[in-house]
Order: structure tokens, then C-alpha cells, then sequence
């Protein structure tokens, strides 16, 4: 278990939100601070991401164990858990293994089952920058460009790039080790008993992450899910269409 970083604000029942691969906690940092309206809001940075501790060890378990530390640490004993992609699959198995700890959950585009994959691009372009040589963002940017022609993508990417303390650039997040470990991340999410609170699924129409035909997987773990779609998105839905997942969080945490 590592000591993950995190943000909070806001007031009221807390409601804890994770983020996706290659993310950190900025990126839904715009959602978590309209529902510290009504909520103490923790964003946190899974491990190997962001300003996290970085860890050999990256699969749902020893993620989910993260988390448990982390509320345990913030004497929070049950909470509302939020997570996009790779963050609701987080909040999957934490539901699963410590249902007593899960007032309602939301996961953003994500199924429990296992993916094939789509991320090597993103691997190989982020992989064939050489930081060590670089000394500016705009020559980072240029490099990924070559291989990466969505500019949404490149700007969510470009968010990873920081100084350090010698004055050159490298990465948040700890990108060996979560190529190394990639196969772990597509995994299903799996258990003995379901997770019997209330749950929410929400996809972008565009995506294609959750299938229609998910929803049986989908219930034989949460049996009171319900799914909704927001069209017009991706699977990026809170950058797509943040005020359409704010409404959907929103009623449903609040409902």
C-alpha cells in the first residue's frame, strides 16, 4: 500500500474520484470541484501516476488496496467512488472486495471485462521521445506529434511532461512499469459476491468501451446498475461533455 497524493475541497458526504491511464487527478479536477458544491471531493492520483509513489506492482488488487489505505487514512469509512477507465475498474474491485466501504459507485466508460487493448500507439509515441536530449515542452510536443495526430490526445499526454529538479524533463507518470504491467490493466474485474449498492454506468456514444451487450456482465456483478449514455462523446466523456456527466453524477450521488 503507498501513500497516494491527493486533493480535496468541498464540504458534505465525501465522494473520492479516480482517473484513467495516463491520467492524474487534474484531469477531472473541473467534475470534482462542481460537486464539492455538495461534497467533500478527494482527487487522487492512482500509483504510477501523477504525484503518486511509483511501484513495481500494478494491477486492480494492489489498487484497490491503495484506496483502502487511503480512506482508512483519512478516517473516511465509506464514500461515494467515482472512476473513469482505468480508474473504474479501481473502483470496481474496491467495491467488490470492501462493499461496506462504497455508498453508491459511478464508472465512466468501462466494463468489468477484459480488453484487448488500443494504447500501443500511445506506448510507442511516448516511448520514442528522447527527454534526456529535450530541454523544452514544444520539443516534446513535436516529437509526439509524428506519431499521434489527435490533438485532444496530445494535450492530455502533454499534462505527464514536467521539470525536474536538475532543470530537465521526464515523465509523471513511471512509464516502464506501467508498459510492463499493461496486460494487468486490460484484465476483467471478478469476484465470488456481487456488489449490492447502487451503481452507475455512464458511456460516451462514440466510445465503444461498453457494448450494449456488457450490461449482463455488468449486472451479474451489480445487480442495481443502471446505464446511461451521453451522446456525442468519447471516451474521454468529463473533458467531452463535462456538464452531461456532472448531471448524471450529480442525480444520482444526490438522488
Amino acid at each position: 500500500m503507498l501513500e497516494l497524493n491527493f486533493k480535496t475541497f468541498g464540504q458534505g458526504s465525501p465522494v473520492v474520484i479516480l482517473h484513467g491511464l495516463f491520467g492524474m487527478l487534474d484531469n477531472l479536477q473541473a467534475v470534482g470541484r462542481r460537486l464539492a458544491e455538495n461534497h467533500t471531493v478527494y482527487l487522487v492520483d492512482q500509483r504510477n501516476h501523477g504525484r503518486s509513489p511509483h511501484h513495481e506492482n500494478m494491477d486492480y488488487p494492489c489498487m484497490a488496496e491503495d484506496l483502502l489505505h487511503f480512506m482508512e487514512s483519512q478516517w473516511m469509512f465509506k464514500a461515494h467512488i467515482i472512476g473513469h477507465s482505468m480508474g473504474g475498474k479501481t473502483a470496481m474491485e474496491f467495491a467488490l472486495n470492501h462493499p461496506h466501504m462504497v455508498d453508491k459507485l459511478v464508472v465512466v466508460d468501462i466494463a468489468p471485462k477484459a480488453y484487448p487493448g488500443g494504447h500501443q500507439e500511445i506506448f510507442d509515441a511516448l516511448m520514442s521521445v528522447r527527454l534526456p536530449q529535450l530541454t523544452e515542452r514544444s520539443e516534446v510536443f513535436e516529437q509526439l506529434k509524428q506519431h499521434i495526430r489527435d490533438y485532444g490526445v496530445l494535450q492530455f499526454l502533454m499534462k505527464n511532461l514536467s521539470r525536474n529538479k536538475k532543470g530537465g524533463l521526464e515523465w509523471k507518470m513511471n512509464l516502464p512499469v506501467l508498459y510492463k504491467n499493461y496486460r494487468n490493466l486490460l484484465a476483467s474485474v471478478d469476484a465470488d459476491e456481487p456488489f449490492e449498492g447502487p451503481a452507475l454506468f455512464i458511456r460516451g456514444d462514440k466510445s465503444g468501451y461498453i457494448l450494449d451487450e456488457d450490461l449482463f456482465a455488468i449486472r451479474a456483478l451489480f445487480p442495481r446498475a443502471s446505464l446511461e449514455t451521453i451522446h456525442g462523446s468519447g471516451h474521454w466523456v468529463h473533458a467531452e461533455r463535462p456538464e452531461e456527466l456532472l448531471r448524471l453524477a450529480r442525480g444520482f450521488l444526490e438522488g
